[in-house]
């Protein structure tokens, strides 16, 4: 049994990187390699010491977990909950993996910060922060040159580093993003949706990994009573093995719609609960926003594609009453890091339609 605590264990897993990074060969490469550790404890952002200046490129290896609760097995790594700034008008970002390479596009301090449940400005004010068990650490590497260059020699002086190799092969093999879609800012930039040829047919594929992301197609429409969403997906695994409508278990693969006035619905492949369950989302904060409607249940045709049609004017009075004016958005939804699995799923040929009107989205 391990019972150091996970500042010391953090420290000693960087450690022997940072001096090959300073004392061999490579240290002609390196302005500067520092270990930084965060306790969950500690209010969210920490001060590097490491001073940027605009174009310059650094590398960021991390690891450890925050733990939410030990009881119900509710921890988050650096993938979710490790976030950056430069300077504290920031804005804040986080990386798609516990690994990372970029361009510092400003001059300032690099800062860390553990997510605090939720950011309410780009700049990284917050609700909620801190007391909580656990720690992140990082090996921060401010490069002198070509940040790739820098890694690719790092991967040959410590080939058996499974973080060094893992950020090479994110530089050397890049995910290709589906187009037309983005990221919400306050959940971070993701790598868990990709462009892919499926069956003779464009899709966009989810397939997460004790990780969570959300991609949103913006739009601007009128919602009526014969707007409708239409889609393909083929479910190959669920994410989740139990009902979705815990904290503990809300791990699911879905689609969502947004509206004008802050609320959205997602309709999604339920593992247990019965078609056409409705739910608000058991998460703080996004309780306040967010329905779920399970409109599959079970395993019966996963693997399979199937095709999907919501009038989306009876499903919000269904759930939530008088329906709003507009859609302003269309999500892509993939959560597994609460039972800590994964999921694979394809979407193709989403559009709204009504009458007279087809708007495409994939």
């Amino acid at each position: 049994m391990n019972l150091k605590p996970p500042e010391q264990t953090l420290h000693e897993r960087f450690e022997p990187l940072r001096r090959a990074l300073t004392t061999g060969p490579l240290a002609d490469r390196v302005a500067e390699a520092r270990v930084v550790v965060l306790p969950g404890s500690e209010p969210p952002w920490t001060d590097t010491g490491i001073s940027l200046e605009s174009g310059d490129e650094i590398t960021v290896l991390a690891a450890g977990r925050i733990v939410l609760s030990e009881e119900l097995d509710l921890w988050f790594g650096p993938r979710v909950y490790l976030w950056r700034r430069i300077g504290e008008q920031g804005p804040v970002f986080r990386a798609t993996r516990e690994t990372a390479t970029h361009c510092a596009d400003r001059a300032g301090t690099l800062q860390l910060g553990i997510y605090p449940g939720a950011w309410t400005t780009r700049n990284g004010e917050h609700e909620g922060a801190g007391g909580l068990a656990g720690a992140l650490g990082a090996l921060l590497i401010r490069w002198r040159g070509d940040g790739v260059e820098g890694v690719r020699a790092l991967a040959s002086a410590c080939p058996e580093d499974l973080l060094v190799r893992a950020e090479l092969e994110r530089l050397e093999h890049p995910v290709i993003r589906p187009a037309h879609w983005e990221p919400l800012w306050y959940l971070g930039e993701t790598d868990l949706f990709t462009a892919a040829e499926v069956d003779g047919r464009s899709v966009i594929r989810a397939h997460p990994e004790n990780e969570a992301a959300i991609v949103k197609r913006a739009v601007d429409t009128d919602l009526t009573p014969e707007t409708r969403l239409t889609w393909s997906w083929r479910i190959d695994e669920l994410p989740s093995k139990a009902a979705e409508n815990t904290l503990p278990t809300h791990d699911y693969i879905s689609i969502a719609v947004e509206f004008d006035n802050g609320q959205d619905l997602t309709w999604y492949w339920s593992a247990a609960l019965p078609e056409e369950t409705v739910f608000r989302c058991p998460l703080p904060w996004w309780d306040q926003r967010e329905t779920h409607i399970a409109i599959r249940s079970g395993t019966a045709g996963l693997g399979r594609w199937s095709t999907e049609t919501r009038n989306l004017y009876a499903d919000y009075e269904k759930a939530l009453g008088k329906p709003p004016a507009r859609i302003v958005g269309v999500w892509l939804i993939a959560v597994s890091f609460f039972t800590h699995g994964r999921g694979a799923a394809d979407f193709a040929d989403i559009a709204l339609e009504q009458p007279g009107r087809r708007i495409a989205l994939d």
